[in-house]
């Protein structure tokens, strides 16, 4: 069936419509990235009397978790200070001071922004901007978490030998120039099977 269509109506119909991004394997490239980092950072178990601890400091109960930063239900332990922060470790790591209850949104609206200047931005879903009316207690009970439970950022490098630190980020490299490759055989592929398609 063949539908005659006017100039206006293509151009209403075009803004109406927007295929979706074709996926690459170098738009998983932070992905990657980021896989490579987290993958060496080490995690620290708590002991359950770290978990209450950690708690009652910031003024919850094991019947009654809420996110640290608004109050919400919680969804997630969120790293108070960042893991990564351009590409590459912070130097801290996964262990119960640098763990707090969050709910998705303030994690994700977070990022590796320093918490206590985020919970008091206009960034999207920061709890200043949501109008979180608690938010002097509850930046006072993270305040007590980290006099609790001060960490300080480890260097890798140090522990581990300068070379063998470089080598894994030279891995890093091997894996998204391979990446590199692939979709370039890739886009060859989808090339041929769309002209396979229109011509079938």
């Amino acid at each position: 069936m063949s539908r005659q269509i006017t100039r206006e109506q293509e151009a209403a119909l075009r803004a109406a419509f927007r295929m979706p991004a074709v996926q690459t394997m170098m738009s998983r490239k932070s992905s990657i990235t980021n896989a490579f980092v987290n993958a060496i950072i080490p995690v620290v178990e708590p002991t359950a009397a770290e978990i209450a601890d950690a708690l009652e400091i910031l003024c919850m109960r094991p019947d009654d978790v809420r996110c640290s930063y608004c109050g919400d239900l919680w969804t997630e332990w969120d790293h108070l200070r960042p893991l990564v922060v351009g590409r590459r470790p912070t130097g801290y790591i996964s262990e119960i001071g640098n763990l707090v209850p969050s709910c998705g949104k303030c994690n994700q609206s977070k990022g590796n922004k320093g918490w206590e200047a985020w919970m008091r931005s206009d960034a999207p879903l920061a709890p200043a901007r949501r109008g979180i009316t608690d938010l002097e207690r509850r930046v006072e009970c993270l305040k007590a978490y980290e006099r609790w439970r001060p960490v300080e950022p480890i260097n890798f490098a140090a522990m581990v030998g300068a070379e063998m630190y470089a080598e894994h980020w030279h891995r890093l490299e091997q894996a998204i120039t391979y990446m590199k490759e692939c979709q370039v055989f890739a886009d060859t592929l989808r090339k041929r099977i769309g002209e396979a398609h229109r011509g079938g």
